[in-house]
């Protein structure tokens, strides 16, 4: 988290925090992102739109068949999205988002993710909504409208208890909990370091089946290569097990960053196949930039092509 914001969520008075949470999200963040906002990732709405003639690569499931009769010509029909959306956000609480060795530690950069989602999605009646991945059971909190609703889902996310070393979750099972009960079509946000050995990316794919999704990547620099520091134990938060490793060794800090390089890729494009937008959230780097670079990374993406005159039906 950059350090001029001054924001580390569960240290000091979490009130406070939360206070500066949110003006960090509504002043730099919204500022930065004037305009409409249409959402964090890439998606259709659910709502019919305009009509306009088939183009190459559009999608054959938006032919509209009753207009290609009539008009002799084939026709799809964009969609616009809903006016009120319904946000939900994962949160993953396993051992392994307690670790930190930059400016923050990785549940602190959870907690910033949550809050930018709930800041630039609480207009006109929008719903946030989350479920905290942690224990034997996970703690749903409910989707409600208005500022001092998400100020109460803050400071339950913020006011976690830390995870116990060894503490796992199944992410998978909790990204299909966001399929139940079954609802309209809203976003989905994933927010974990993804370190999970469970099945998530199907369960991914079929959370994106219905709804827009985007899932949120917490990474610490350690993660991704060793430090030389002669002899090191490593501790696996998730199981508790420990190895002595001899971090001089050039080649053995090369096989991690190489591992650690291979892991990151592969949940890259895990993501890529389920649909979802992917965000990559660092503890050494400052994470409003990151947000607004992805966010205008994505509309560009979507941004509408020029195309020939439009005909309503």
């Amino acid at each position: 988290m950059s350090p001029e914001i001054g924001i580390v969520p569960g240290r000091g008075r979490p009130d406070r925090a939360l206070r500066s949470l949110e003006l960090a999200v509504t002043r730099r963040l919204d500022g930065l992102l004037q305009g409409d906002h249409l959402g964090f990732a890439p998606g259709a709405g659910s709502e019919p739109g305009d009509a306009r003639p088939y183009e190459s690569g559009d999608d054959v499931r938006r032919i509209d068949w009753p207009l290609t009769a009539r008009s002799g010509a084939v026709h799809v029909r964009d969609t616009i999205a809903d006016r009120e959306l319904e946000t939900w956000v994962l949160v993953d609480g396993s051992a392994s988002m307690e670790f930190g060795t930059a400016s923050c530690r990785k549940r602190d950069l959870a907690l910033a993710a949550v809050a930018a989602v709930g800041f630039l999605t609480i207009r006109s009646g929008n719903r946030t909504g989350v479920v905290l991945l942690a224990g034997e059971r996970p703690r749903v909190i409910p989707a409600r409208p208005g500022r001092a609703a998400l100020l109460a889902l803050l400071h339950a996310v913020a006011r976690r208890p830390p995870a116990p070393e060894g503490d796992r979750v199944d992410l998978a099972a909790g990204i299909r909990g966001l399929l139940r009960p079954p609802r309209r079509r809203g976003l989905a946000v994933v927010v974990s370091d993804f370190l999970c050995p469970s099945p998530w990316p199907r369960a991914l794919r079929l959370l994106a089946a219905r709804h827009q999704v985007l899932a949120v990547e917490i990474i610490d620099p350690r993660e991704l290569e060793l430090p030389s520091v002669g002899y090191l134990t490593l501790v696996d938060l998730e199981t508790g097990r420990q190895r002595d490793v001899q971090t001089s060794s050039a080649g053995l800090r090369a096989r991690y960053g190489a591992a650690a390089a291979a892991q990151r890729a592969a949940n890259a494009a895990a993501m890529r196949r389920a649909g979802a937008g992917h965000l990559v959230l660092r503890t050494d780097r400052d994470w409003i930039l990151d947000v607004v670079e992805f966010v205008a990374r994505a509309r560009r993406t979507r941004a509408p092509r020029s195309r020939p005159r439009r005909m309503r039906a």
